[in-house]
Formats: C-alpha cells, sequence, structure tokens
C-alpha cells in the first residue's frame, strides 16, 4: 500500500485496533467498473441524497464517467471528484453544478493512484476502496497491455460506520487542497452521521426490498459483465478471461456475504450468529461424513443463513405471492416466495444454497413452512443448518443472561440443547439430534471449534460444481444414503 493513501491509514487505523480487522481481495478494472456502476445506479433508483465522493486517479477517467455523474448529481446533496487533471477535467458540464466539486491532485500525491466511491447517506452507504498495483506487485507477467486487465487491491463494503469513518479521512485529505470546502463537508458529514443514528434511518436496517434491490442491481451487472466476456473472447485470451470471469464471480458472492455481514452487526444480541453457525454446520456435517462438497455447502449455508429471513419494509412475505416446484412433481405443495432467498436465485452457482436456506425451517413432521417438506425430503443440509441455527441462537441467548461467566458455559450448552431436544422427532430428525447431543458433550469436555470471521474477498473455494445442484431434484432422482445412528457415530 502507498503510504499516506486512504486505503492505507484506514488499514493502519484498523491494524492499531484489536478484533477490527480488515480483508482486502484483488479485483480486475473490469469488476470495479460494473461494481462502482450498481452501486451509482442504486442512488438514481432511490432517494437518498447521499454525499459521494471519488477518487479516479486521473481526470479522463471521470470524463468517461461524467455524464452519468450529472444525473447522479441532480440526485445528490453533494459530489466531490478527486483526480489528477486532464484536459477538459474542468470544463465538462456535470463541473459546473453547483453541487459537484472538483479537487485536482498533484500527480505525486497517493490517493492519484486510488479507485474511490464513497456513498454516505441515512438510508444507504457503499463503498470501494482500492489503489492500483504497482510494476512491482504485478511480477513477472508485467504491467498489463489490456486496460480492463489492470488490478487493484482494496475492499468494498455496505458497513455504515465504516464508510463514515473513510469519509472523514477522505475529507480531511480534500481539506489539504480546499479548506473551505473541508469544512463544508464535514459539516455535511456530521449531519449525516446524526440522522443514521435515528430509528427510522435504513442503513443499519437491511431488508429485502431496499439493501436487497441493491445486491441484486450488484449481481445483474456483474452478469452483465461476464456475458461481454463471452462476447469479447477474440479479445482476451481464454487464460485472462477466465481470470476475470473468476473476479466477476468472486464478487457476487461477496454481495451475499456483506449483506449477511451486515445483518449480523445490526443485531446486537447475536452479532457472532453467521460465523458460529457456519462452525457449528461443517462440524456436525464432518461427524456424519459428509463428503467434502456438502461440507463446503454447508459452511456457506451457515454464513448466508440469515438471508432467509429478511423481510420487506411492511415485515411480512407478500399475501399469495407463491411458486410451485413443477419440474418436481413429487413435491406439490405450494410454497410462498422468501424475499431473502429470491436475492440468491439471482445468482446462477447459488441454487443449492437458496434450496438448503428456503428449506431451514421445514419440520420433520411435515407441519413447517414453506413447503411443508416431510421427513427425507427435506435436504440434509437444511436440516443440519435448521437445527444448529436453533442450536446457536438459544445458547447465545443463555449466554447473554448468565453474562457470559465461563463457569455458567456447560449449563447453557445443555440448556440449548435441551430445548432442541424437546422436539426431536416433531420439528427436528432425531438422529440430527443426537449427532448434535455428541458434539455438545464433546464441547463440554473440551473439544474446541475455533470461530473466525469469513474473510469475504477469498470465499470462492466455497462454490464448486455441485453449487448449482438442483437438490429438490437429487432428492425425488436418488435415494439419499441414511444418517448414521448415534451409536455408529460413536463407534
Amino acid at each position: 500500500m502507498l503510504a499516506g493513501s486512504i486505503l492505507q491509514r484506514l488499514y493502519d487505523a484498523h491494524t492499531a485496533e484489536q478484533g477490527r480487522p480488515l480483508n482486502f481481495g484483488v479485483y480486475y478494472k473490469h469488476t470495479l467498473v460494473a461494481l462502482c456502476h450498481a452501486l451509482e445506479d442504486s442512488i438514481l433508483a432511490g432517494n437518498y441524497s447521499p454525499l459521494m465522493i471519488t477518487a479516479f486517479q486521473r481526470g479522463k477517467w471521470y470524463l468517461e464517467e461524467a455524464d452519468r455523474y450529472g444525473e447522479i448529481a441532480d440526485c445528490a446533496r453533494q459530489v466531490v471528484i478527486m483526480a489528477a487533471p486532464d484536459a477538459g477535467f474542468s470544463e465538462h458540464s456535470t463541473s459546473q453544478k453547483t453541487n459537484v466539486a472538483l479537487v485536482s491532485l498533484d500527480t505525486t500525491d497517493p490517493v492519484s493512484q486510488e479507485w474511490h466511491l464513497i456513498i454516505l447517506s441515512p438510508d444507504y452507504t457503499a463503498m470501494v476502496l482500492c489503489q492500483e498495483l504497482t510494476a512491482e506487485d504485478y511480477g513477472a507477467s508485467g504491467i498489463p497491455q489490456e486496460d480492463q486487465e489492470r488490478k487493484f487491491y482494496g475492499f468494498w463494503t455496505f458497513e455504515p460506520s465504516l464508510v463514515q469513518e473513510t469519509a472523514q479521512l477522505a475529507i480531511d485529505h480534500i481539506g489539504t487542497y480546499d479548506p473551505a470546502l473541508h469544512q463544508t463537508l464535514t459539516a455535511q458529514l456530521q449531519d449525516i452521521i446524526t440522522l443514521t443514528h435515528q430509528q427510522d434511518a435504513l442503513c443499519s436496517l437491511p431488508t429485502a426490498d431496499h439493501l436487497g434491490d441493491v445486491v441484486s442491481r450488484v449481481i445483474d451487472y456483474l452478469q452483465t459483465r461476464q456475458h461481454d466476456l463471452l462476447d469479447d473472447s477474440a479479445v482476451y485470451p481464454v487464460l485472462n478471461q477466465q481470470g476475470l470471469d473468476r473476479n466477476l464471480t468472486s464478487n457476487e458472492l461477496q454481495a451475499f456475504l456483506r449483506i449477511a455481514q451486515l445483518i449480523d452487526q445490526t443485531d446486537l444480541t447475536n452479532p457472532m450468529a453467521a460465523a458460529e453457525v457456519a462452525t457449528l454446520a461443517e462440524a456436525m456435517g464432518q461427524l456424519l461424513e459428509l463428503p467434502a462438497w456438502q461440507l463446503h455447502r454447508l459452511r456457506l449455508a451457515g454464513l448466508l443463513h440469515r438471508i432467509a429471513f429478511l423481510q420487506s419494509l411492511e415485515t411480512e412475505l407478500t399475501s399469495g405471492a407463491s411458486t410451485r416446484y413443477d419440474d418436481h412433481p413429487t413435491v406439490p405443495l405450494t410454497c410462498p416466495l422468501v424475499p431473502g432467498t429470491q436475492m440468491l436465485r439471482r445468482m446462477q452457482r447459488m441454487k443449492a444454497i437458496a434450496t438448503i436456506l428456503t428449506h431451514q425451517t421445514e419440520w420433520w413432521n411435515g407441519s413447517g413452512q414453506p413447503a411443508g417438506l416431510v421427513g427425507d425430503e427435506i435436504p440434509v443440509e437444511s436440516r443440519i443448518l435448521g437445527l444448529v441455527a436453533t442450536f446457536q441462537s438459544e445458547l447465545a441467548a443463555r449466554r447473554r443472561s448468565q453474562n457470559a461467566h465461563a463457569d455458567e458455559s456447560e449449563v447453557a450448552l445443555s440448556e440449548a440443547l435441551a430445548a432442541c431436544q424437546t422436539l426431536q422427532g416433531e420439528r427436528w430428525d432425531p438422529k440430527l439430534v443426537e449427532a448434535l447431543t455428541l458434539l455438545v458433550g464433546g464441547l463440554k469436555q473440551g473439544l474446541s471449534l475455533p470461530v473466525a470471521l469469513p474473510k469475504i474477498a477469498a470465499g470462492l473455494w466455497l462454490l464448486d460444481s455441485h453449487s448449482n445442484d438442483e437438490l429438490l431434484e437429487a432428492i425425488v432422482n436418488l435415494a439419499q444414503p441414511p444418517l448414521p445412528s448415534c451409536n455408529q457415530l460413536q463407534s
């Protein structure tokens, strides 16, 4: 990272703070263009009136976007554009708007090597924070000849507090060039922060028809870029095309992981739910000797499991909205649309995960929702996920009530397990409850299950050739091997 850059200053601030690491990844320019357009166009689609601060490296890159930035400026309270100036940088009509400010960066300024998009309002926050790789970073392969294959190091997020922190760093940097603009932006930032803390502010309230729409737009734009790659096969060598394609797919997955992260952050009563459920689900899968690809699906489903419970702003499922599994005649029940998992279905390689999340609320006796599946009709990953998610929630509640005293941890484990055991054979698969009982016994005896926050930018390994499986079709056409009994597990 370049010394004095905004990315480096943010990284240093978080390195000095324990427990708040930033996970960076590498992004192709091709990917960043799609990502930024999706985040920017969400301003045009919503009524957010944000403060938007951007860094374009050079003015010529801003000129490529200046017309659409004129539309954005009409919907924003303030737009600030940082770039090393080129011919025409300040003459474009967008630059003449009263709420658009240009900051001409010195060519020696490390920020002139960065690509930033910072969007901040009480109802919508988003950020892309990257800097271009140096010739040394590219190594033996050298700087790419194709502009779209240039690479940038950094991350993106929806997290309000992180966007606010970065906006302050950017405003302070702007102050070295324009003290008056610094004063104006500081006042706007403080006003936005104050409004963000109000109960009706949406930036900390993930919902299917708010942030879900933003995520869906990100997926759509990234998928469009992937289709463009196929059309440009004559332009890009196959090897480079595969690298670009993987980078785009990785960011589709990151979009879902980031909204799941925000859901946890906004739940102060259970902020580690995703990571803990993913760890427990994977441990259960290992105990049941599931194959590696199913363990991957379980871990990813655990990280994303709360997305299924995203509701509309009215907090209710749309009355009467339903879908039938027409491709699966042996599953005749009608299934209400689940807003959260409908987002996941926009990504082809998330079919299996969407199905797992949709059916985590089924009951073993068939009285559950959304499809009333019975027994082994319920995908095994859904059965495991529903059970461990309930167990983790019960455990977190008891830890809170006991103030997390170490000497009461066994009591909390026992009580959380007992809450699940009471519904054995009704809500839960009896063999899975037996497996959970063994797992809890191991935890009481000192078994350690390290819980780590996911490295969002490095999660592509969780997707494999089984990720786009049609699980219900697999259930209909294939006999599932029976789960081992408790005695078999112990042996």
